[in-house]
């Protein structure tokens, strides 16, 4: 099953976006932790099993059990990285070199050789993190409230690279805000990041969706109507990933999430005066309610735990940056809370670094 998603969000100063988009699914996959510091846990010591009688004695060894050996960090393929950056273009140079990273270099340098700077940004991200920038494939998608979208590849270069640049530094700003959250924490978030497929598109026409996500692939449209800043494009691909990391999780919000979304539904319906102190964000719809509790958007409370997935990150990014705290989402009706510490037990190893409340 396949579904796609986009949000749009309030601008820095308070602005309403209009918001459109559809919802994303992965399947699961190894899921990578990032190094961070940390304490390992220590596991259950194993048997020790006796030296053979006419062997000699083994050499004294460590009484303490060794960890287990971690899993390798997720990467995109050559095939693959070769069909997000070129698809079935039989013009793609051959690329045959030692190494998978020396040939991406040499995919990356062919397909954004107008754009040198550019080239430079998509290489240094990869070096960086594995996540390889290329282009989405056209298609006529259906996109629920939003009708009928048709998609075309668009490279961001030119006066479209800014938006390669925003994504890559929302990828080193998730990559401080993990460092910062789990200095000192025994047990790291399952969270994955990093190797993924950025595909560039752009809606032809029309300014939605945003992005969406599926198996470990985010599409960005370079048009999106939220896809104007910096700070945005931060909310939005955490917002996407997160989706991926759901998908990851055996499509944990459903079951864990659900009660609680299908409970505040069937109290408020579309109502955004009763919704308004459930929603993770203030992000509305035109012309309907909380983007969290959007009807006709797939399977909804995915939207509703995104969004409370943008809330954690905003908050304990605040407050990991000495920056003034923002309101606490727990600390509102008993359903939020209750959302709140399954998200968090589930996804980001149960730190929470906000303070209690009252």
């Amino acid at each position: 099953m396949k579904h796609r998603v986009e949000r749009h969000a309030e601008g820095l100063a308070a602005a309403l976006l209009v918001l459109a988009g559809v919802l994303g699914c992965a399947r699961p996959s190894t899921l990578f932790v990032p190094p961070a510091a940390s304490v390992a846990i220590v596991p259950a010591p194993a048997d020790a099993s006796p030296p053979p009688v006419f062997a000699p004695a083994p050499a004294p060894v460590d009484s303490a059990p060794l960890a287990p050996e971690p899993p390798p960090p997720p990467s995109v393929s050559l095939a693959d990285a070769r069909r997000i950056l070129f698809a079935d273009d039989a013009s793609a140079p051959t690329c045959a070199d030692a190494s998978i990273a020396a040939a991406v270099h040499c995919f990356l340098a062919a397909r954004y050789s107008s754009d040198p700077r550019a080239a430079a940004v998509a290489t240094s991200l990869y070096d960086a993190t594995g996540d390889v920038a290329g282009l989405s494939s056209a298609e006529t998608m259906e996109g629920g409230f939003r009708g009928v979208l048709h998609l075309v590849p668009e490279l961001p270069v030119g006066a479209r690279r800014k938006h390669l640049e925003w994504v890559a530094s929302s990828v080193t700003d998730y990559d401080d805000f993990f460092q910062r959250l789990t200095e000192g924490v025994p047990q790291l978030p399952r969270y994955r990041w990093h190797a993924l497929s950025l595909r560039f598109m752009r809606s032809v026409g029309r300014t939605t969706p945003s992005a969406y996500a599926e198996g470990w692939s985010i599409a960005y449209n370079v048009d999106g109507s939220l896809n104007t800043s910096r700070d945005a494009v931060r909310e939005l691909l955490f917002h996407e990933i997160f989706h991926l990391n759901d998908s990851a999780h055996g499509d944990w919000s459903k079951p864990a999430l659900g009660p609680i979304f299908d409970g505040l539904i069937a109290r408020c319906h579309a109502s955004t005066a009763c919704l308004r102190p459930y929603a993770p964000s203030s992000t509305l719809v035109r012309g309907g309610t909380y983007y969290a509790f959007q009807p006709n958007n797939g399977d909804a409370v995915h939207e509703y735990a995104a969004e409370l997935a943008i809330r954690y990150y905003e908050e304990e990014r605040a407050i990991l940056h000495g920056e003034p705290p923002l309101p606490r989402f727990k600390c509102g009706p008993t359903e939020n809370g209750r959302a709140w510490t399954l998200l968090v037990n589930e996804f980001f190893g149960g730190i929470d670094r906000t303070p209690p409340c009252p």
